[in-house]
C-alpha cells in the first residue's frame, strides 16, 4: 500500500499537508558557486521548503563520443558537450558549503544525483531525500542503488510512458514505499497543452501514492493547477535572470515569479480548506439578512385556518424556511399573524384541522 505521508527533514508531505515546494536550482548557477548561494538566499526569501541542485559524475555517464562532440547550440557553455558540462558542476566542496548555506537559513537542501556516485556523496553530504530526474526513470539500476539507501525519493517522470514507470515503482518499491510520482513534460520549455496534469491522478489511482508536478512551462497558471489537483510536491525551475546562457534559464521562473508562484500556492491550499460543507459562522448574519422566510401574504387571524394563498416568502432569513410551507397550509393559527410579517417558529407546533384546506 502506498504511503500517505512521508517526512523530509522537518516537512511531513502528503496527505493533509501543505505541497512541498522545490525551488530547482539546477544548473543555473552556470558553474559559480557565488550565483548558486545567491540562488538559496532567492529560494529562501521567496519561502519555498526546499532548494535543489544537480550532481553528475560527468565521465560516469556519458561516452566519449558524446563527450567530444562539437556542441554549438545557443545556451552552450563549450566548445564540446563534456565543456559544456563540465561548466554546469559545482566542486564537492561548493556543495558542502551550499548545505551549510541552507541550514542556516532555514531551508531543505537537495541535489539531483544523476550516477551512483553523485547519489553516494550526496548521502554522505547528508541530503534528507533524493530526487531522481525524468532522464533517469528508465535507469533501473539507479534507482535500485538509491532506494537501497533507505531516504524518500522524488521521482520525476517525463519522456516515459506508463509501463517504464510501472517498473519504476516496482523497482523502488523492493526497499520502500517513500517516494513521489512527479508527473513531468520534458520539454524546456513546455506548452500548457502538453503538460498533462491528470497524468497526477493515474498515478495516484494506479500505484496509490503521493503524486505532483515538476513543471517545465512558462508561467505560474498550471502550477497553481497542479496544486489544485492535489499534487502533494511541485517543483519549479528559477533563476537570476532567465535571458542567461545555459540549458534551463528559459524555462526557469525568476524571483518574482518564484515568489508569486509559492504565495499563490499557499493562498490556494487556504482556498481548498475543508471538504465538510457547513454553514461558516461568518456566514450567518449574511444568511439571516439575504435568505428567505415563510411570511404571511394577509392577516392571519387566530384560529383560521391556514390556506395557500395566505402564504408567501420574504426576506429575512431567521424566520421558519421556505420548504415548511406545505406543512403549515392545512394548521389552525393559534395566534394573530399580521400582513407581511414572519410566521412565527411556534407555527410547527399548531394543531391541524381535521379536513386541511389544500386548494
Amino acid at each position: 500500500m502506498g504511503a500517505m505521508t512521508l517526512k523530509v527533514g522537518n516537512r511531513l508531505i502528503g496527505e493533509g499537508q501543505p505541497v512541498f515546494f522545490i525551488a530547482e536550482a539546477g544548473v543555473n548557477h552556470n558553474g559559480s558557486a557565488e550565483l548558486a548561494k545567491k540562488l538559496v538566499h532567492l529560494a529562501a526569501e521567496a519561502r519555498a521548503d526546499a532548494v535543489k541542485f544537480q550532481k553528475r559524475s560527468v565521465r560516469d555517464i556519458l561516452i566519449r563520443e558524446y563527450l567530444e562532440r562539437p556542441y554549438t547550440v545557443p545556451t552552450s557553455l563549450g566548445a564540446t558537450y563534456g565543456e559544456h558540462r563540465d561548466r554546469l558542476e559545482l566542486s564537492e566542496q561548493d556543495y558542502v558549503e551550499l548545505r551549510d548555506l541552507c541550514q542556516q537559513l532555514g531551508i531543505i537542501f537537495l541535489a539531483s544525483a544523476w550516477d551512483e556516485r553523485s547519489a553516494d556523496f550526496l548521502d554522505e553530504l547528508g541530503v534528507p531525500a533524493f530526487k531522481t530526474a525524468s532522464a533517469d526513470l528508465t535507469n533501473l539500476p539507479l534507482l535500485e542503488h538509491i532506494a537501497r539507501k533507505g531516504k524518500p525519493m522524488f521521482i520525476s517522470t517525463g519522456m516515459s510512458d506508463m509501463s517504464e514507470v510501472a517498473e519504476a515503482v516496482e523497482t523502488v518499491r523492493q526497499y520502500h514505499d517513500q517516494f513521489v510520482l512527479l508527473q513531468c513534460t520534458s520539454t524546456y520549455p513546455a506548452d500548457n497543452d502538453r503538460l498533462n496534469l491528470r497524468v497526477m491522478e493515474t498515478y495516484r489511482k494506479a500505484f496509490n501514492c503521493l503524486v505532483g508536478y515538476s513543471g517545465h512551462e512558462r508561467g505560474l497558471a498550471p502550477s497553481e493547477a497542479a496544486a489544485a489537483l492535489g499534487a502533494c510536491v511541485i517543483e519549479r525551475h528559477f533563476t537570476i535572470d532567465r535571458t542567461m546562457i545555459g540549458p534551463d534559464h528559459a524555462a526557469s521562473l525568476e524571483p518574482e515569479g518564484l515568489r508569486k508562484l509559492i504565495r499563490n500556492i499557499r493562498n490556494i491550499e487556504r482556498a481548498l480548506g475543508s471538504a465538510e460543507k457547513r454553514v461558516l459562522e461568518e456566514e450567518w448574519p449574511v444568511r439571516t439578512r439575504l435568505a428567505k422566510s415563510i411570511v404571511a401574504r394577509v392577516e392571519i387571524p387566530a384560529g383560521t385556518v391556514i390556506r395557500p394563498e395566505m402564504l408567501t416568502v420574504k426576506g429575512p432569513g431567521s424566520g421558519l424556511q421556505p420548504r415548511y410551507l406545505p406543512l403549515l397550509v392545512g394548521l389552525i393559527a393559534a395566534e394573530t399573524v399580521p400582513e407581511d410579517t414572519l410566521i412565527p417558529h411556534s407555527a410547527l407546533e399548531w394543531k391541524r384541522a381535521p379536513t386541511a384546506v389544500t386548494r
